[in-house]
This record gives C-alpha cells, sequence and structure tokens, in this order.
C-alpha cells in the first residue's frame, strides 16, 4: 500500500526500503502492543494454557496457567505490516510471506493440538511436524528456485566469490536450514523470552545483510553478491517490531508464551533470509544460541544412546542451568549477551573478504 501511494502520488519518501521498514516496525509493533493483552485475557478465559512437560524442571510447574499461543499475534501483526508496506511484486518478498504463512500454520496446529488435548506431547507426532515442515520448506525452496529463478551458487564467509554452483542440490541444502533453524528456536524456546531476544538479533543482522545485498552500491563496496531481496528487510523490520511488542509481555515472569506458531515460524524464517542473502554458513553464528541448543540436545540423546550416560543434566542446555540452580533471569540474560555478540561478530565478517 505503502510503495503504491509512492507511485500514484509520486511520495518519494515512501520508496525508500528503509523508511518502509521504519513504517513496517512500528506497524506491527502497536498492533502487537494493542492486541496480546486482549489476547491474553481470551486465552486466560478458554484455558488456552501452556501444558507443562512433567520431565521439566520443577520451577515450571509454577507456568502451567500462563498463555501459550502468542506467535499467533505477533505472526498476523508481522503479515499485516508487510501487506501494508512491501512491494508486493518483489518475488522474495512473497517467499518470504509464504515462509511465514506456511509454518504458522504447522505451529498453530500443533499448539491446538496440545491446548484441546492439554498434554505437552499431544501435539502433532515427531514424524508429522517433521514432514509437514519439510513440506513447506521445498515448497518455499521450488518458488525460490523455479519461480524467482534464484541463484544457486554456494557463498561462504571470508570468500567474495561463490565456491560452486549447487545446481538442484540447493534445493536440499534450502530445505535443510529451513527445517533446522525451525526447529532449532523451537527447542530454544524454553525459558521467558529467552528465544525472543536471540531472534531479535538475528533478524537485525539479516535485516543489515539483506539491505546491504539488496543495494548494487554498498553490495559492490563490500564484494557481497546482489539481488533484488531488499525487500525483504522490511517483513524482517515487521517481525522485529512484533517481537518487541511480545517481548513486553513474555519477558520474566512471562504473561504469554510464543508457542510453536511462533517458534517454529521464526526459525524458518531466519532460515529462509539466509538463503537469499547467501549466508547460510553464517547463520551458524548468527544464531548461535539456536545452534547451542540443538548441539546440546543432539550429544545428550547420542551419548545416551551409545554409553548410557548423560553429558548435561537436562537438554536442551538451558535445563541443565536450572539444575545448577541457576536463577532463571541469570541465565536468560546470559545467553542473550552471547546471541548479540555473535551477531555483532558476525556483522564484522562482511568487511573481512
Amino acid at each position: 500500500m505503502l510503495y503504491w501511494l509512492h507511485t500514484l502520488l509520486d511520495i518519494n519518501i515512501l520508496g525508500y526500503i528503509t523508511i518502509r521498514a521504519g513504517f513496517a516496525f512500528f506497524i506491527a509493533l502497536f498492533i502487537t502492543l494493542f492486541l496480546m493483552p486482549k489476547f491474553i485475557r481470551w486465552a486466560q478465559r478458554t484455558s488456552s494454557v501452556q501444558p507443562i512437560n512433567e520431565w521439566a524442571p520443577k520451577s515450571h510447574q509454577a507456568k502451567v496457567s500462563t498463555p501459550t499461543m502468542g506467535g499467533v499475534v505477533f505472526i498476523g501483526a508481522t503479515l499485516f505490516a508487510s501487506l501494508l508496506t512491501i512491494k508486493l511484486n518483489n518475488a522474495y518478498a512473497l517467499g518470504g510471506l509464504l515462509t511465514l504463512t506456511l509454518f504458522a500454520l504447522i505451529g498453530f496446529q500443533d499448539d491446538f493440538a496440545k491446548i484441546k488435548k492439554h498434554e505437552n506431547l499431544a501435539g502433532l507426532k515427531a514424524r508429522s511436524k517433521f514432514l509437514l515442515q519439510i513440506t513447506s520448506a521445498l515448497l518455499v525452496a521450488s518458488f525460490l528456485c523455479f519461480y524467482a529463478n534464484f541463484n544457486t551458487d554456494l557463498y561462504v564467509p571470508f570468500v567474495k566469490n561463490p565456491l560452486f554452483d549447487m545446481g538442484n542440490f540447493a534445493l536440499i541444502l534450502w530445505v535443510l536450514v529451513m527445517v533446522s533453524a525451525s526447529n532449532a528456536v523451537n527447542l530454544t524456546d524454553g525459558l521467558d523470552g529467552l528465544a525472543t531476544v536471540p531472534s531479535i538479533a538475528g533478524l537485525s543482522s539479516f535485516a543489515i545483510i539483506i539491505y546491504i545485498t539488496g543495494n548494487i552500491k554498498l553490495s559492490s563496496y563490500l564484494l557481497m553478491p546482489h539481488f533484488q531481496v531488499g525487500e525483504v528487510a522490511i517483513i524482517a523490520s515487521a517481525l522485529i517490531g512484533a517481537l518487541s511488542g511480545f517481548l513486553w509481555y513474555n519477558c520474566h515472569p512471562a504473561e504469554v508464551f510464543m508457542g510453536d506458531s511462533g517458534s517454529l515460524t521464526i526459525g524458518a524464517f531466519l532460515g529462509y533470509l539466509s538463503i537469499i542473502s547467501k549466508s547460510e554458513v553464517l547463520l551458524l553464528l548468527i544464531g548461535s544460541i539456536f545452534v547451542i541448543e540443538t548441539l546440546s540436545v543432539i550429544l545428550q540423546v547420542g551419548s545416551y544412546k551409545l554409553r548410557q550416560k548423560r553429558i548435561f543434566l537436562m537438554a536442551p542446555i538451558h535445563h541443565h542451568f536450572e539444575m545448577k540452580n541457576w536463577a532463571e533471569n541469570k541465565i536468560i540474560v546470559r545467553f542473550w549477551i552471547i546471541a548479540i555478540l555473535s551477531n555483532i561478530l558476525a556483522l564484522i565478517t562482511l568487511k573481512i573478504r
């Protein structure tokens, strides 16, 4: 809509991605701040609360009455703000909206099943959820490859030229990136605000990288690849604004949880951003907290199956620190610090090529 006003009324300022990204941020922020209290009251009335896993630390039992599925609100706010501000004929922006929508639907279905049955493990079966994630990621990857005709070269940090053309194998990598990132954020979402700030940090880094990638002068100066992906920075900005509004109610002690409708969607979108910015490898640093959380689960399960011994007191690793009697706020803030520092390092690498 804003871009349409720019062309119809010749309002030049609305043609700039940075201006529309700012509008998207505040529209999504205010919508989330306005709707979230109403959603919380509705969820409390209808008992749409978070079922707590019986294996979770005992301190989590106090959170049993906390509303969940807040992701529906902030993802909805993101989509609305994006539709108002993006250039709708940009294929990469449409791919971003497709990613948000498909994975939000998967998360909603999982959350709804848990709420309906009042059981944390009663959501979608792991195999069904994984299959839906793969199918959705394959749809997005196919959209990029065959509709947007997106470049399939593989880029790595510190090297200005692509290593090689992946061809059709790009589809496999892109699906792997989106599904892995989606599940990684989902694993991290275990404490109040723990996944929210690292997500904001990652989205901010990718918004910067994508803006540079979409700008021919900046990408040329930094020896980065150039594609017409700049519009997607507006969607990332909208999600940052929506998550900022969500954090107002999600910080400790949380009044609402994002649920799978939020965490699965954020992770998939981070994966999508890494793909279109040719930063799939850099995602490991940008999403360092999500990587650490996922590795802790892999190591724990692998160690127990091979040696019948546990490495951590409990996995994911944030539960390990809970079992060591760290205060929840201390765990959360320290993880936030690590996430912010790793994102700063990731941005520094852009100049080293």
